[in-house]
């Protein structure tokens, strides 16, 4: 294939938007779908190979992973090396377990379905792990898996019907893309079905085997168009964007109009794209790409802050270090056979590699992540541990009910019954509260609390199940038909006051408009609606947080929530009907959040209430009904 200067440029024109929404620079909401144009300049370029190799009768399936595993081990396995390094000087236990456990789906190329079940892409625990990001590479391999044997048994079909197949494979996964946006967005995210319609654009356009023939106006008019697809998608989506399907196919058909008017036509982008500083870029593109996430990943969780625009240049600048290294003395003599020559020594090092991140993984794993690396860490998760233990003798401590009132799997909530889960024992009207683990987190408060009350309150919560009776999961498939049997529940007990309270930034993805049809529904049935607004959430554990900043010396208890400042105002404006309630306004003054209160902390992870916590939250703004202290503090109606 003739080497083509715009394309190394396109790369650029797919990285640097990723390396600026991940380090923070302002304005790059939509830099992710740089990874988009990634996979249609993939699909074009291993696609036109294998075209020539089998046209000229020199395809070979062992040549074919011979020159993959050229090209993407040897940076994987250094940067490997280098984020292990840092996660075990960094990172407490339960973090280095975690990075354990997704280095061996990196190594296998299966950490797109390791993520995809552990956590989402744009969720707040996602922030802090050091290899998410190598999704991406999973899709492209797992795709290079099916391709050379797909283009090796249609070689004998005419180019017609090789394009009518692949064709029709990229529409099925793309209507499953469009589909699975509101369905099941973090396996569409995340999993090849439906991905490869990117990859396999880039595959019709090297199929077709055409170039633009435009004349030169026409040619760069189509070429800026492509262009200006790109910059809108990375200046306007944003993490709110349903993505990939529909959204996805404007930066991707912005990189095939980019890639037919280059060549020999070379339009007027092709050779902005082709000058020496978009072409270095484009060819440390994926060292840059591997490198910049851990820095911002590490940075982030030493520092326990969104990055600046300080952080943000440090990230940029120590990537491209980093990438220009990593390109001329890991990349370069790997892949021009100067280190190791035969097709032998390439497998057996890449087993060698396998095993030896295997090795350091489940020593990890088995060692519980060397907690002897921290032991004043673990000095005060034995005493927190002793006083939860003293307090529970006490006999102080109450559970979510978990599998009676709050389920995890299946259909187990069929077996729920109000005698299980009835939290206040009254004669007054029957109150349910419903959602998630965000939910379910208010149960300890409200029992301790029980006689501040006249409402008989009931406890019906899924985990990963926000109350939407809309809301559909392929990662909790049973959660919809859970939903809808509230509206049977709340026949059969008679409910006249339902409360509502999740983890509704959730609902950013799909549109949080979902609320006021629930809330319609259940006005429609006579019942009084409130809804408990997105409680405050954290960078990371909030016990993590507490260490690290004693090790820095600081005496302060109060940190910032993640949650956006007018997340909670979105939400109330989609709760029309029903009384709203802001946790973060009652609980976090000026913007930040006490996490510990009298020696105690208000959380037992990123967000969700210790039991200690529980019994505070809910005596400030719980909405007990007419016997409450509180009554009215903290809510406000927005029926009107």
């Amino acid at each position: 294939m003739k080497y083509r200067p715009e394309i190394d440029g396109l790369r650029t024109m797919a990285v640097l938007p990723v390396v600026f929404f991940h380090s923070g620079l302002s304005g790059f909401s939509g830099g992710f779908i740089g990874v988009d144009i990634f996979f249609v300049i993939s699909g074009f370029l291993i696609t036109t190979l294998l075209e020539e190799e089998l046209r000229e009768g020199r395809f070979s399936i062992v040549g074919f992973y011979e020159r993959r595993a050229r090209r993407i081990l040897p940076a994987i396995f250094f940067y490997l090396i280098l984020t292990t390094i840092f996660a075990a000087l960094l990172f407490l236990p339960s973090f280095f377990i975690d990075y354990a456990k997704s280095m061996v789906s990196v190594a296998l190329f299966i950490s797109n379905f390791y993520f995809w079940k552990f956590s989402g892409y744009f969720e707040d625990s996602a922030l802090l792990r050091p290899l998410l990001h190598t999704w991406s590479l999973s899709v492209e391999e797992q795709f290079y898996i099916f391709m050379p044997l797909a283009m090796w048994l249609l070689n004998r079909w005419t180019g017609g019907l090789r394009l009518a197949v692949f064709a029709a494979v990229a529409a099925a996964s793309f209507a499953l893309s469009v589909y699975a946006t509101d369905v099941a967005p973090t396996a569409n995210f995340f999993l090849l079905p439906t991905r490869c319609w990117e990859l396999l654009l880039g595959a019709l356009l090297a199929i077709w085997g055409r170039q633009s023939t435009l004349p030169n106006p026409a040619n760069n008019l189509l070429a800026i168009a492509g262009l200006s697809a790109i910059l809108f998608a990375v200046f306007t989506y944003s993490a709110a964007t349903p993505f990939p399907g529909l959204s996805a196919a404007l930066p991707c058909m912005g990189a095939v109009i980019l890639i037919y008017t280059g060549g020999e036509q070379h339009s007027i982008v092709a050779r902005l794209l082709s000058t020496r500083p978009f072409v270095f870029t484009g060819r440390i593109s994926y060292s840059l790409y591997l490198s910049h996430w851990p820095i911002a990943v590490f940075l982030r969780y030493v520092t326990l802050r969104e990055p600046g625009v300080l952080d943000a240049i440090f990230i940029i600048v120590s990537s491209y270090i980093l990438a220009s290294f990593s390109w001329w003395f890991v990349e370069g003599p790997f892949r021009g056979k100067a280190i190791i020559s035969s097709r032998g020594g390439v497998f057996a090092s890449a087993a060698l590699g396998l095993f030896a991140a295997f090795t350091v993984a489940y020593g990890t794993i088995a060692a519980n992540g060397f907690p002897n690396r921290f032991p004043a860490f673990e000095a005060q998760t034995e005493m927190l541990h002793l006083k939860k233990q003293q307090t529970a003798a006490a006999g102080d401590v109450q559970t979510w009910r978990n599998d009676k009132c709050f389920f995890e799997n299946g259909d187990e909530f069929k077996n729920w019954k109000p005698e299980n889960c009835q939290l206040t024992k009254t004669s007054g009207d029957a109150a349910l509260l419903w959602g998630d683990s965000y939910a379910a987190h208010y149960v300890p408060g409200i029992v301790a609390n029980a006689e501040q009350t006249s409402l008989q309150i009931y406890e019906y919560t899924y985990a990963g199940c926000p109350p939407i009776l809309a809301y559909y999961s392929y990662a909790r498939p049973s959660c919809q038909q859970f939903n809808r049997n509230v509206l049977n529940l709340i026949k059969t007990l008679n409910v006249k006051h339902v409360i509502l309270s999740g983890r509704w930034v959730d609902l950013r993805l799909r549109g949080l408009d979902l609320l006021q049809d629930t809330i319609s529904t259940l006005k429609a049935m006579g019942v009084d609606v409130t809804v408990i607004g997105q409680s405050p959430m954290f960078v990371t554990d909030v016990r993590v947080i507490g260490f690290e900043k004693a090790t820095l010396g600081e005496t302060s208890s109060s940190w910032p929530t993640i949650i956006e400042p007018n997340f909670n105002e979105q939400l109330k404006a989609a709760a029309k009907g029903a009384d709203f309630i802001d946790p973060i306004i009652n609980l976090c003054p000026g913007g930040t959040c006490n996490y510990i209160i009298d020696g105690q902390f208000l959380y037992f992870d990123s967000g969700h209430f210790s039991d200690f916590g529980s019994d505070i939250v809910v005596k400030q703004y719980f909405p007990f009904g007419h016997k409450s202290p509180m009554e009215t503090e903290g809510i406000q109606n927005v029926a009107n």
